[in-house]
């Protein structure tokens, strides 16, 4: 009896870790696609709650027409293969939602919408099943009915608080999303067949396909996250999907969905003809006259793959440049792909705003380019941010924002721009 519920309590705590981890592998799933905007989040959080409550009520109803433990490992098994599916569904999916709502202009809030009612409707409907399920399977007396569920849904949210911890610091990053999926599914998969095995014995191998399709298709299917043309890297961090092409010898920077070019080097030309040029004008907005000579320092706050800092030491020469980067994994890329080997550069990893506040350097050009439309990060935009740029700034100094509009709408530079 003792293991019998032992069993029942490590497949509740099984489910409540996969649950989690679904969700918080399904945004860096979506990310690609659809980015990571609050619009985003809001489909994949309030979708997710709805299928859980779903899930809640059909596991009481199924709880009380079968109260049998094969019932919950059934449920548990076929929730796992739902979960070892989506990341092979997912492509095919997702492009085919992304084509069809280019033009549209609510295509980030309705293709996310649709790609987290397909992908993720069943899995986590299913997995929603357990706990009230485990609960009517546990209690044995009305008297002790609520210290019985409260164990259990106590348990399922230990469960949840490593599946939300572990994929986003350790798993994607490590094995990139397609295996996290994977692993949780297998996980709670090899529970639900020895508990099969417990219940029902040999008729358990029923559900060994299930095992091997998922095996198979990891095994076959080809990697990769996104297609692109001209791909030469890829890679998942904990803060971005990122991706490198090149075309016609010059290579790009994308983040995410890659709607927008974060770092551009071509080995034989400095100018890039797109918003960095811009940076080297910002000295020059002193009184002339202002010579390249006067230019003795730069704080780059967005450093991304280096392209301000392979401008600035070419027009300034080898002034000390502190650039400030959150992603390691994007300064890793700046470094290994992008030339990013300057030996004036500090590179500093980690938050620009915290680097401001922990620093008592002063720089003849703080230029600000950490705005990636549609993701503004609002702790760079507000006056007590660009107070402690000034705080920064040499006698001379001049700050400069990257900030993008559309030909129709500047209301972000006209708010930036009446914040500074």
């Amino acid at each position: 009896m003792r293991s019998k519920r032992a069993f029942l309590l490590l497949t509740v705590f099984v489910a409540g870790m996969t649950t989690l981890a679904v969700e918080l592998s399904a945004s860096r799933l979506l990310e690609p696609y659809f980015g990571a905007s609050n619009v985003v989040w809001a489909n994949l959080i309030g979708l997710i709650l709805i299928y859980l409550a779903a899930g809640y009520y059909l596991g009481g109803r199924l709880a009380d027409r079968h109260p049998r433990e094969s019932v919950l490992y059934q449920i548990t098994a076929w929730a796992a293969f739902a979960v070892g599916l989506v990341p092979f569904a997912a492509r095919p999916i997702l492009v085919r939602i992304t084509g069809d709502l280019a033009t549209f202009d609510l295509a980030v809030l309705v293709g996310s919408f649709l790609g987290v009612v397909l992908l993720f409707a069943m899995p986590v409907t299913l997995l929603g099943c357990v706990s009230p399920f485990a609960v009517r399977l546990a209690v044995r007396d009305v008297a002790s009915a609520g210290n019985v569920a409260g164990g259990i849904y106590a348990l399922s949210t230990l469960g949840s608080i490593i599946g939300t911890f572990a994929p986003v610091l350790i798993l994607i990053p490590s094995i990139g999303t397609r295996n996290t999926f994977l692993l949780f599914s297998l996980l709670l998969l090899i529970t639900s067949l020895l508990g099969l095995a417990r219940t029902w014995g040999w008729r358990a191998l029923w559900y060994a396909p299930l095992l091997a399709i998922i095996l198979a298709l990891a095994l076959l299917s080809p990697g990769g996250v996104k297609a692109a043309e001209g791909l030469i890297y890829e890679a998942e961090s904990a803060y971005n999907y990122i991706q490198v092409v090149e075309r016609d010898g010059t290579r790009y920077l994308l983040l995410n969905e890659g709607q927008g070019v974060q770092s551009v080097y071509d080995p034989d030309e400095i100018a890039t003809f797109g918003a960095w040029d811009y940076f080297l004008v910002a000295p020059f907005f002193n009184q002339p006259p202002h010579p390249p000579e006067e230019v003795d320092s730069l704080c780059l706050l967005g450093l991304a793959a280096g392209t301000v800092v392979r401008q600035y030491t070419a027009v300034f020469g080898p002034i000390p440049i502190d650039g400030v980067e959150l992603d390691p994994e994007v300064v890793a890329v700046g470094r290994e792909l992008f030339a990013m080997s300057e030996p004036n550069l500090n590179v500093i990893v980690g938050d620009g705003r915290y680097f401001l506040a922990h620093s008592a350097k002063r720089y003849d050009v703080v230029a600000v380019d950490a705005y990636r439309l549609p993701y503004i990060p609002f702790h760079l935009t507000t006056q007590e941010f660009f107070l402690q740029v000034r705080d920064h700034l040499s006698e001379e100094g001049v700050v400069a924002i990257n900030v993008g509009h559309t030909e129709a709408d500047r209301r972000l530079v006209d708010a930036l721009a009446s914040t500074m």
